[in-house]
């Protein structure tokens, strides 16, 4: 972490198939004084950079060991099985952990999966990497269970994969020191959350504008209407009325003689 001595920054470390990049460009967009580096590790790798204060929060992988860290669960992924295109399970939808019963299932050793027992037949030797065992499915040697994300990752045009309905889940999840919840993790926390930036969580909290003292005060004031003309000004009804507004009398007709 930094000192106050020092200008704040922020390190971000993520293990294979998270994709941090919204998250960053947020970032960039709501602090753009303090600087975030982006550091990929492996998923074994993880909870000891975190321990060892190589980065300030990690998006790592559950399970994993979380003694003195904090996390929180973002997503859940599917579990995939990867094969040749041209394997039997490409033709289906999705399958079962027992469907894979007579296949050969490579078991690399960074497995992100808690398995109680891995499907399949076991291979003569568990790869050192999911990367190493992808080219060995993409041999014809086995096929793999991974969740989807690695399965992207590790795209190649002559594979494809199908959900396995049973297979143990792997959650992808935003992790720290638990002794130092700062207020810079507090921010990312807010980032991979969905909050909006008004919002008050880790930053005081903005000076509210005073409401007006009722509904009526905050109306403009109507001008009153205009009182209508009297008659005995003029206008239409003044021809009719003479001078003290009593009508004039008519005398009666003389007779010629």
């Amino acid at each position: 972490m930094t000192g106050s001595d020092t200008s704040p920054s922020f390190r971000l470390a993520y293990v294979p198939g998270v994709t941090p990049t919204k998250w960053v460009r947020i970032w960039h967009e709501r602090l753009p004084e303090v600087p975030l580096a982006v550091d990929g590790v492996s998923a074994a790798e993880a909870p000891g950079v975190l321990r060892g204060r190589g980065a300030d929060a990690g998006l790592v992988r559950l399970p994993m060991d979380r003694t003195g860290l904090s996390a929180i669960p973002l997503y859940t992924e599917t579990t995939v099985v990867i094969v040749p295109k041209d394997h039997v399970v490409a033709a289906v939808d999705e399958v079962c952990a027992a469907d894979l019963a007579d296949e050969v299932v490579l078991h690399p050793l960074d497995d992100t999966l808690e398995w109680e027992r891995p499907p399949g037949l076991p291979a003569v030797e568990r790869p050192a990497t999911t990367a190493d065992a992808v080219e060995l499915v993409a041999a014809g040697v086995g096929l793999l269970v991974v969740p989807q994300s690695l399965a992207r990752l590790h795209h190649r045009r002559d594979l494809t994969y199908r959900p396995v309905t049973d297979a143990p889940e792997s959650r992808v999840a935003l992790s720290w020191l638990e002794d130092e919840t700062t207020d810079l993790v507090e921010q990312f926390i807010g980032i991979v959350r969905g909050r909006t930036v008004n919002s008050t969580r880790g930053r005081p909290a903005p000076a509210s504008t005073p409401a007006p003292a009722s509904a009526s005060a905050a109306k403009p004031k109507s001008k009153p209407a205009p009182k209508p003309a009297s008659r005995s000004a003029g206008g239409a009804g003044a021809g009719r009325r003479s001078g003290a507004g009593k009508p004039a009398k008519r005398g009666k007709p003389r007779r010629r003689s």
